[in-house]
């Protein structure tokens, strides 16, 4: 991971805890990030939020939108629940290779 990608996860990591975080707990669940890449957020529910029926609204109407809104250069985050180590590297993979997906 660059300097540029570690700066960027760290403007993430604060906005989570400050915006997003606090919604997530009051139901019990949480979330961590996978990755970041090329603008691109890839997290994980936890907790109760994990498996929720309500997971993608969550993530488009909360986590979407306070990422998009608060770090510059997040164009968009995606929820890769049940996804293993090694499809999440191979999406990363033709992220690199094709970014304008």
């Amino acid at each position: 991971m660059g300097t540029e990608d570690r700066n960027i996860t760290s403007e993430v990591e604060a906005v989570l805890e400050q915006y997003v975080r606090p919604a997530l707990s009051a139901h019990g669940g949480d979330m961590e990030v996978a990755g970041v890449e090329g603008g691109v957020v890839f997290f994980r529910l936890i907790g109760r939020c994990a498996g929720c029926a309500a997971a993608d609204q969550t993530s488009e109407e909360l986590i979407n939108r306070e990422l998009i809104e608060r770090v510059p250069g997040i164009k968009k985050a995606v929820l890769v629940n049940g996804i293993s180590p090694e499809l999440l590297e191979q999406t990363l993979a033709l992220l690199r290779e094709h970014p304008s997906f």
